[in-house]
């Protein structure tokens, strides 16, 4: 029997990109679909999240995603460019955010093509990995078309869609979110399997690890 669980993420998040090879490689060994549920960042839902949070947060992260990035044996750059357009000094948030719409909205367009075989999971993974692996304008180009095909996927195909429907597919990233606080949580990356949320790239083992009381099984 095949189990489902669905992964709420950002491509934004860097603890996000930690988590979701090592959910993609779970995925891919064992009887186990894992659907991608996008969702935007904070930066988006709260713009003056970064400004009301204390000045050593930002500090903290980074180090503490360079040093997991390091441990986990993952690379690890910071993003250029940052999917959100943001005043490093001030923190202040832009209006005007093409790059993170663009991508969240390529994520949910994936998502809707995923009949149980986990292309938008390898999608998600594959321009995570641009976006924080040190890719340089990891937005133009054929980086972007090079992730979709290793998906499966075809990028003209997905941002057409885009395109012709943004608001609808903010709405599906607005309904994973509300889904998301539903299931118990907020923040990302979430797992959700059978209603119980596991929150953060240290969760992976213990979401596994109640996966096999309900019997995951490897392929």
């Amino acid at each position: 029997m095949t189990l489902t669980a669905d992964l709420y993420f950002s491509f934004r998040s860097p603890y996000s990109y930690l988590a979701i090879g090592r959910y993609r490689a779970l995925a891919e060994a064992h009887d186990l679909h894992i659907a991608l549920r996008p969702v935007y960042p904070l930066a988006i839902r709260q713009p003056d999240f970064f400004e009301r949070n204390h000045p050593n947060w930002m500090r903290y992260v980074l180090m503490d995603v360079m040093r997991l990035a390091q441990f986990l044996q993952v690379p690890m750059g910071f993003p250029r460019p940052d999917p959100i357009v943001q005043d490093i000094a001030t923190r202040v948030i832009a209006s005007e955010q093409p790059y993170i719409r663009r991508i969240t909205r390529l994520g949910q367009a994936a998502a809707r093509r995923d009949a149980g075989e986990g292309s938008a999971l390898v999608f998600a993974h594959e321009a995570a990995a641009l976006i924080w692996g040190g890719a340089e304008n990891w937005h133009e180009g054929d980086h972007l078309a090079g992730a979709a095909e290793r998906a499966g996927l075809d990028l003209a195909e997905l941002d057409a869609e885009v395109a012709a429907e943004p608001e609808a597919l903010d709405a599906e990233i607005a309904a994973n979110q509300q889904a998301l606080e539903d299931a118990g949580h907020w923040g990302v990356p979430t797992l959700v399997f059978e209603g119980e949320p596991f929150f953060g790239q240290d969760r992976i083992e213990l979401a596994k690890w109640r996966m096999e009381q309900t019997g995951l099984a490897a392929k």
